[in-house]
């Protein structure tokens, strides 16, 4: 931030900022371990060798958001506001702690301190990742395995995927691999093996190896290792996406393909959007550009032509099960944005490929494990592009046509998360119209064939090269809507579309059925395409002119694809028991921020089950008018196929947000007739 610029009550911390408040942790931590009553005091905390500053972790630093009502006295109509604080996770591996910081950012000050409950273990972050493949490649049971199954001795070119630890064997609790270091927490990742053939450049994922440690982070150790009794084979076959090894794939392809002629995308005027710091202007629309390290991007105070729609809206969790009931895949999930942070997986975009036409990019400063601001740079990409026609009609009898394009600003932003990319689009449609489109594609992570398994018909996967097993598993993704449609006061109900058999003989008669959604309880609800089910929020306040109705917002679940089902894992699994916000499409909570921020938990990592929605609407709240949040889960099944491999083309899953009485006719029926002198005619003989 530029010296003499305000902040924004919502803008993300600067480098400066982030360096600020890890020198202030660091200062009341160094204290707490010589002193006592100032922050940190815990009778585990002791003095030890070496420097205090040492002994610690940053997990993250972030900005604390305000709340609504807070907002709203201090921003008014979004004015600069003077204070705002961050919110800081550190980890203590020599005692297995970790403790959360909120801190002044103007004035410094540390306003409180938690310790976060024992077990629990907040998110994995990049430097754990690198720290877990360290820690395994160079343990000396891992070295004297892999040499006496597979004979290999120089480990340069195993790669150790990290993976959180959720499902254990049934009365193996995680501490159970640390009982010789007393009643230290761990902090596990297990670490699934492959080799890389010849260069850094192979596809490891063709090459599975039947191991599987599991990392102590906190221990700094290896503390388990599964395999199978009889060693499986390396499948050692060459089946590759990077350009330079594209010609060792034989039975997929040896050579490229005639290169298409060039598809420009061109805005000779430049783009349509104006940006101010975080703030953006696009045609009717306005927003704010919010980031951290968990969710990644996140939008604040939605509007179109001045009309409040969403007060904030992000993705904040994912449950991915795979289904192999085989140890060790039987603990094989991942809770993407909880267990990994979508933030810390985003990457950095390209012009020409992530992103085409005019476009501009917004950085993202995160911190490191040392507490250093680091810059993504480019980490989201806001361009315009055609979408079609929005409206037309042609005047059969004089022959009249009129007819207006469809243009939509898009923001977008990529994260890889060890083997996957999942790919995150907004789409702000000039009708009103908001669309959250997440594509999926990137890497399968495959095992090697589990024993008694056929080795050319997996029973529990698909068989994607030879050897190599993908099994089929679940991506189910969760939505927060802070909704906010043309002001505060909202409720939400439930359409489905009914046939009338009582009216009339004809029996043609069909038509909406709402429900109001009152309780928290009522308000946990599936989708139901049998009867075009969607869920309409409204605002009672607020009347439409035409219809006198209060006007509203239907949120429709995303139509591409097969039909979405709920999670799948049965209800005694533990993956259901942490991922119950997945069985249930719709959920619907009062505003509690931040109190009530995860549907999975605050720490998903070790966290305990039944955590976030299922228990925060236990007690079945009133839900029937007020500031609300809508919860939506959506996603998709994947069944591998070996068109997935060893790059899988996208999958498409979302929502959309569309408008439902809440303009008084078309709101684009202002648009003016489209002018274009770049298209042409043209006539190609084969």
């Amino acid at each position: 931030m530029s010296p003499g610029v305000t902040a924004h009550a919502l803008d993300e911390l600067s480098s400066e900022e982030i360096s600020q408040l890890a020198r202030v942790v660091r200062d009341n931590f160094s204290n707490s371990i010589r002193t006592t009553g100032k922050g940190v005091t815990n009778s585990s905390l002791k003095e030890e060798e070496g420097d205090p500053e040492k002994m610690m972790l940053f997990n993250y630093i972030t900005l604390a958001e305000p709340t609504r009502e807070e907002l709203s006295a201090n921003c008014g109509d979004g004015d600069a506001v003077h204070e705002r604080r961050g919110e800081v996770m550190i980890i203590v591996p020599w005692t297995g702690e970790a403790y959360k910081y909120v801190i002044a950012v103007k004035s410094l000050e540390v306003v409180k301190v938690e310790r976060v409950k024992k077990g629990q273990q907040p998110l994995i972050t990049p430097d754990d990742c690198l720290e877990a493949e360290r820690i395994c490649k160079n343990d000396e049971k891992v070295k004297a395995m892999m040499k006496e199954r597979y004979g290999i001795e120089d480990l340069t070119m195993l790669v150790c995927d990290p993976w959180s630890v959720h499902v254990t064997e049934p009365g193996m609790e995680p501490l159970d691999w640390r009982k010789d270091d007393g009643e230290i927490p761990a902090r596990l990742v297990q670490t699934f093996l492959y080799w890389r053939d010849d260069d850094l450049d192979d596809n490891q994922y063709a090459h599975p190896i039947d191991l599987l440690p599991v990392v102590d982070l906190n221990a700094g150790k290896v503390v388990d290792i599964t395999c199978q009794d009889v060693p499986r084979e390396i499948p050692m076959k060459s089946v590759n996406y990077h350009r330079e090894k594209l010609k060792s794939n034989s039975y997929l392809a040896n050579v490229w393909r005639d290169a298409m002629k060039p598809l420009e995308i061109v805005q000779p005027e430049g783009a349509a959007f104006e940006v101010d710091g975080r703030l953006v202007k696009w045609d009717k629309w306005t927003l704010r550009v919010g980031f951290n390290y968990r969710e990644g991007l996140v939008l604040h105070d939605v509007k179109y032509d001045n009309r409040p729609i969403l007060h904030r809206a992000s993705l904040v969790e994912m449950a991915v099960p795979y289904a192999d009931p085989n140890p060790p895949y039987t603990r094989k999930c991942a809770f993407d944005v909880g267990d990994y942070g979508l933030g810390y997986c985003t990457d950095s975009l390209e012009l020409g490929c992530d992103c085409l036409g005019n476009i501009h990019y917004f950085d993202a400063t995160l911190a490191n494990s040392k507490g250093e601001p680091y810059v993504i740079k480019k980490a989201v990409c806001m361009h315009e592009e055609d979408h079609g026609l929005l409206w037309k009609h042609v005047e059969y009898r004089t022959g009249h046509s009129e007819a207006r394009r469809s243009r939509r600003l898009v923001l977008s932003f990529i994260a890889t998360v060890v083997n996957y990319e999942y790919l995150f689009y907004y789409y702000f449609q000039q009708d009103g119209t908001i669309e959250f489109e997440i594509k999926l594609t990137g890497e399968l992570s495959t095992n090697a064939i589990s024993a008694g398994e056929s080795n050319d018909d997996p029973t529990h996967g698909v068989l994607v090269a030879p050897g190599v097993n993908s099994q089929i598993h679940q991506h189910m993704f969760c939505a927060r809507l802070d909704v906010a449609i043309d002001g505060n006061e909202n409720e939400v109900s439930e359409i489905d579309i009914c046939s009338d058999t009582s009216t009339g003989s004809c029996q043609n008669v069909f038509g909406p059925v709402t429900t109001p959604l009152v309780t928290e309880l009522q308000a946990r609800r599936v989708c139901d395409s049998t009867k075009a089910r969607v869920w309409k929020i409204s605002n009672p306040s607020s009347l439409n002119p035409v219809t006198k109705k209060p006007v509203s917002y239907k949120l429709i679940p995303f139509t591409r694809g097969p039909a979405m089902p709920t999670l799948l894992t049965g209800p005694e699994c533990a993956v259901t028991k942490k991922g119950e916000f997945a069985t249930k499409n719709l959920w619907v909570t009062p505003y509690n921020w931040p109190n009530e921020r995860w549907p999975a938990g605050e720490f998903t990592v070790q966290g305990a089950l039944g955590e976030g929605l299922p228990e925060w609407t236990k007690d079945d709240r009133d839900i029937s008018s007020g500031e609300l949040v809508i919860w939506h889960a959506f996603g998709v099944v994947h069944i591998p196929r070996p068109e997935d491999f060893p790059v899988m083309p996208v999958e498409h899953t979302g929502f959309s947000l569309k408008p439902d009485g809440f303009f008084a006719g078309n709101p684009t029926i202002d648009l003016p007739p489209p002018k274009s002198g770049k298209s042409t005619c043209c006539s190609t003989k084969l």
